[in-house]
């Protein structure tokens, strides 16, 4: 405890020089918790955007995902995925509903109001599937792909806009020039990934295969069991489909590839914000390493006093360290607390933008820190204990 006490006296004794210290490793630990925080945020947002439709999800798209000498498109005669791939995909055991999707956008009109928005082409398992339930009416019934009839269902954005406080039960909507009998409008669901879920229509794939001139789907998303192997389950997908098609002419995207790919982009950002943050911590490990170089050549006379009423060379050399320690953690406070204050205030600037602090980052950075004071300090503590008492003495 004396030795803290003493080191506690010198820092303070000596403000600027204690300040201009300290504030290289500050600098460095506000660096890492102010990115860190935003990588967090970034990574968290990112997963519950992925996982807002559920977590035992597989998508199958037409067109083999795969490296080839020659671009995939110029010479490809992969088969479209059909209404009818959907539906033999929804016997494959393990799977739960099948949602067949077609997207793109248009205008939808209702009397003469009207605006472009989004148009998704799914069937009756897409509030099953998307964990997308309905707020009033219902949603599209079981029907026989093919003849589905016209009936849509709004988000509430787009109820809003073309019918106000109304009731849009029933009424009858036109999507590129075809008429929707409107049975029901979804809860509120916002931004997914980008895309306003609010702010769009819903009605049958087949409808949407029409509107779009498409021979085949987009995508078919699979929900399956909650209990079943994810591997077993894709293998049986590919199985199932590959005979359909006489060859795999299709690509498998699973959440938990996706999730990988994410782990990896922010992997990369990670390494980059602790190499930043490396950087200025090695900056501030050699500001500790100069001045306390300097503090010891001003203070020789004081470590020759020390050595005279019987201090060892072991005390002096714990003393130096100790107030290096108390250099590096206080700067390293001051990193943290300064570094989380921006975080803070830039979520509450920008609520868009995700700041999550990650608390072992920063205990990880502050135990750093205490590294940082050990190693800088060891080399002019040495020579402070090094000192001859008599020499010490005569020094001015």
């Amino acid at each position: 405890m004396r030795a803290i006490g003493f080191a506690f006296r010198s820092v303070t004794t000596h403000r600027v020089r204690s300040l201009l210290t300290g504030g290289g490793i500050a600098v460095g630990v506000a660096a890492v918790m102010l990115l860190t925080s935003i990588g967090e945020g970034i990574q968290h947002y990112v997963v519950d955007e992925f996982t807002q439709f559920g977590t035992h999800i597989i998508a199958v798209t037409p067109g083999k995902t795969e490296t080839l000498g020659v671009p995939g498109g110029i010479f490809a005669t992969s088969r479209p995925i059909t209404l009818e791939d959907a539906t033999a995909l929804a016997r494959v055991p393990g799977v739960l509903s099948v949602v067949p999707g077609l997207y793109g956008t248009g205008r939808v009109e209702a009397g003469n109001r009207g605006r472009t928005t989004y148009i998704n082409g799914v069937d009756h398992n897409m509030p099953q599937v998307w964990q997308f339930q309905v707020a009033t009416g219902r949603f599209l019934p079981p029907e026989d792909p093919r003849q589905a009839r016209a009936l849509a269902v709004l988000g509430t954005k787009l109820k809003t806009e073309l019918f106000g406080n109304e009731s849009a039960l029933g009424k009858t909507v036109r999507v590129g020039g075809d008429r929707f009998r409107v049975i029901g409008v979804m809860e509120s669901k916002g931004q997914v990934l980008g895309f306003d879920m609010d702010d769009g229509i819903f009605i049958p794939a087949h409808r949407a295969m029409a509107l779009f001139g498409r021979e085949g789907l987009m995508e078919v998303d699979i929900l399956y069991r909650a209990g079943a192997d994810e591997d077993q389950v894709v293998a049986a997908v590919t199985h199932a489909l590959s005979t359909r098609h006489g060859r795999e002419d299709f690509t498998i995207v699973t959440q938990k590839q996706m999730l990988e790919i994410l782990g990896k982009i922010l992997g990369v950002l990670t390494f980059a914000v602790g190499a930043l943050g490396a950087i200025s911590l090695l900056v501030g490990a050699v500001g500790i390493v100069t001045i306390m170089t300097i503090a010891v050549t001003e203070r020789v006379s004081e470590v020759g006093l020390l050595r005279a009423l019987g201090a060892t060379r072991g005390r002096v050399m714990s003393l130096f360290l100790v107030e290096a320690v108390v250099l590096s953690v206080s700067g390293g406070l001051a990193g943290m607390v300064a570094g989380t204050g921006i975080a803070g205030l830039l979520g509450l600037l920008i609520p868009a933008l995700p700041v999550r602090v990650p608390w072992n980052y920063a205990a990880l950075a502050l135990a750093v820190c205490v590294v940082i004071g050990l190693i800088a300090g060891v080399t002019p503590a040495a020579r402070a204990a090094r000192l001859n008492p008599v020499d010490a003495l005569r020094a001015e």
